[in-house]
């Protein structure tokens, strides 16, 4: 089998795994291939046991299927934990930033819990869950639908939120990291918020476990090398040691300290 139909039905099951569902429709504008080439490769991809088809959608089997995006928040919690508290160490009392999607962005704002009089501008409903309980902040959101089970909201309307505002910090998260350094993400609406959020902020934190190194994901969006500060758990591997030298002291890795 080609390489590219194979490293395309390998994104196709990632994608599965991290939403638990995805239409064909949307897989083939995501992996920039026609309909019928998606169904082909679900014809190979849906087992019946692990990958199942319904109306038009690949979806995990019933007994696969946790709330993908809990499942994601519950894994490598030291790792995560140890991120969250160095990158939180950098917003003071009063910081406005964004928060982006994602897992390791949503542990940032528990770890934020302490914090008073932010204002906090984010797509994630679940950051913004996670700080209002404290009454001092200011938590703007913006208008849409709500993804589920991710909790968070993503289209061309969030990327017109997000350029209406500027903010001393932006905390991201990434799909995955290229070879070349390239941040990754699965639709290119998550790549134009994150950019966004990124452009508009005074500093930038990427906030991000080693194994996002090397893992595939179709939409490109920055590059490492431009992101202010890097919160890692532990190095990466081998491969990417060049890009985490070329970073010098821009990157931390949280469990070294520990």
């Amino acid at each position: 089998m080609a390489s590219k139909k194979i490293r395309r039905r390998d994104l196709i099951q990632q994608v599965v795994q991290e939403r638990g569902g995805v239409s064909v429709g949307a897989l083939a504008d995501m992996l920039g291939v026609s309909t019928q080439t998606i169904r082909r490769d679900l014809d190979r991809l849906c087992d019946g046991k692990n990958l199942l088809r319904a109306h038009g959608r690949i979806e995990l089997a019933a007994d696969r299927l946790n709330t993908p995006f809990d499942q994601r928040a519950g894994t490598n919690l030291v790792g995560k934990r140890a991120i969250a508290e160095v990158a939180a160490s950098r917003i003071p009392n009063g910081a406005t930033l964004f928060i982006s999607i994602g897992s390791t962005a949503l542990s940032v704002a528990r770890a934020l819990r302490g914090r008073k009089e932010l204002t906090v501008i984010t797509n994630n409903l679940s950051a913004a869950m996670a700080l209002s309980e404290e009454v001092s902040n200011r938590i703007i959101l913006p208008g849409g639908e709500l993804r589920l089970p991710d909790r968070d909201i993503i289209g061309e309307d969030v990327i017109e939120f997000f350029g209406r505002f500027r903010a001393e910090y932006a905390i991201f998260g990434a799909a995955g990291v290229a070879g070349d350094g390239g941040l990754l993400e699965f639709h290119p609406a998550e790549v134009r918020a994150c950019d966004r959020l990124r452009d508009n902020a005074r500093t930038s934190i990427l906030v991000i476990d080693r194994t996002k190194f090397g893992r595939l994901a179709p939409a490109l969006g920055g590059n490492i090398a431009d992101v202010d500060l890097v919160v890692c758990d532990r190095p990466p591997p081998e491969p990417y040691d060049a890009l985490t030298e070329a970073l010098a002291d821009r990157i931390v890795f949280a469990e070294e300290g520990e």
